[in-house]
């Protein structure tokens, strides 16, 4: 029996703002008490992200790794899979498209720009395809090993950072050797934002399509809805689920990659930002929809811009904003629950409405 389109809209729409509405409130009780006006402390959370045009700028530069990492949990979860391995996709992305060059010459202009990329979209992909492989053969659980594998990804980009493939002129902070001035990802005509923002939004799109407008992302959805009804339909489960993950991983790698080519230019410890863990909670608030990742990814974007405002004007620290993503995700992960038991009593009246008939 179908929801009522209503419910469909709370669901989708209304279930998330008050979560984010409500952490927003939250926020400004915690900087109350630490003698903070909070009226004040909204204001530049907002004026910060989106006050004028440096402001939007510097927050489309934040969302654009955003996109793509929420992709990484966005893709598994339609098909059955809660993966939250996003970081260490991007952090292996990231240290593949800067380690290209070491083992051969990508072309310049765009064509090497599109290697490197590529190269960062294959290494995300095989990372979170491994945890996709692992709980169809194995039986892994895919929360826990896409989690510990993060945690092994960025050991390994730091034992190689550091140590096999450290730039020799990287003195205090340890570095690959810088890519070539020719595969540099650069700016947006007009803008002091690079085109890695377009990536993200046309990659985000493009896995809408997919998701909702072929008849692999259906199947692939059919497969998250109830695994067991696509195998006796004769859907192939496994490859489906591994296919979503490895997609997702090559999402986050991705981002690693653009961050690398647009904004480091070089493999270093400014990649583990936590990026991939901020894209946990646009999934979810989005609602795993990729194209509703697109303005969740900028609403969060904006929010870690505004970081450096609250502490230029308010003595707050750079990282007060994470609390408020802390905020944001405890929310929503109440949201979840609610949604779980408004979907359970619309199915038991349902069931009552069938008996009745």
């Amino acid at each position: 029996m179908n929801a009522p389109r209503w419910v469909a809209v709370f669901d989708s729409v209304v279930l998330p703002l008050l979560a984010l509405v409500g952490a927003v409130l939250m926020f400004g009780v915690f900087v109350w008490f630490g003698g903070t006006d909070p009226v004040e402390a909204w204001t530049l959370l907002f004026k910060g992200a989106f006050g004028d045009s440096f402001a939007w700028q510097n927050t489309l530069q934040r969302a654009a790794p955003l996109m793509l990492t929420a992709l990484c949990v966005a893709l598994p979860i339609q098909a059955g899979l809660t993966v939250i391995g996003g970081e260490g996709a991007l952090v292996l992305g990231g240290l593949a498209a800067a380690g290209l060059p070491y083992l051969v010459d990508p072309s310049s202009g765009s064509m090497g720009t599109a290697a490197v990329l590529a190269a960062a979209a294959l290494a995300g992909g095989l990372w979170i395809g491994l945890v996709g492989v692992m709980q169809q053969y194995r039986g892994v659980n895919e929360t826990i090993s896409s989690l510990l594998m993060g945690y092994l990804a960025v050991g390994l980009f730091k034992h190689l950072v550091e140590g096999p493939m450290r730039d020799p002129e990287s003195l205090n902070k340890p570095s690959t050797l810088p890519l070539s001035e020719d595969v540099l990802m650069g700016l947006i005509p007009g803008q002091d934002v690079h085109w890695g923002l377009v990536w993200g939004a046309v990659v985000c799109v493009i896995a809408g399509i997919w998701l909702f407008g072929t008849t692999h992302g259906f199947a692939t959805r059919v497969v998250g809805g109830n695994a067991r009804a696509a195998r006796l339909v004769g859907l192939p489960s496994r490859r489906l689920v591994t296919t979503a993950c490895a997609l997702g991983g090559a999402a986050a790698g991705l981002a690693g990659g653009i961050e690398v080519v647009a904004v480091h230019n070089a493999a270093n410890a400014s990649l583990i930002a936590g990026l991939g863990y901020t894209g946990i909670l646009v999934s979810f608030v989005a609602r795993h929809n990729p194209l509703a990742i697109i303005p969740v990814a900028v609403l969060f974007g904006g929010f870690g811009a505004a970081g450096s405002m609250l502490q230029r004007r308010l003595d707050l620290p750079d990282a007060s904003v994470l609390v408020l993503q802390g905020f944001a995700f405890v929310l929503i992960l109440a949201v979840e629950a609610l949604r779980g038991r408004l979907a359970a009593k619309l199915a038991q009246r349902g069931a009552l409405r069938a008996e009745a008939v």
